[in-house]
């Protein structure tokens, strides 16, 4: 295994999923302030769930969302 190839594509994954889940996060926002389903001061639970079905990983990690 090459450790520096093994962590950069692992970056790379990160940085997708983060860059992709915060476009999708503020869409949904935006949508549902537009249709009067959020007043814009909530804090929205959510949760991630990380899997990796070859190595039998399934990892859930929850937080919150602050909208102000």
């Amino acid at each position: 295994m090459d450790q520096e190839t093994f962590n950069l594509s692992i970056r790379k994954l990160l940085k997708m999923v983060g860059v992709n889940s915060q476009r999708e996060i503020e869409q949904a926002v935006h949508k549902a302030l537009a249709e009067g389903r959020l007043k814009g001061g909530e804090t929205l639970a959510a949760q991630v769930t990380l899997e990796i079905p070859s190595l039998g990983v399934k990892v859930p990690f929850g937080g919150e969302i602050k909208l102000k």
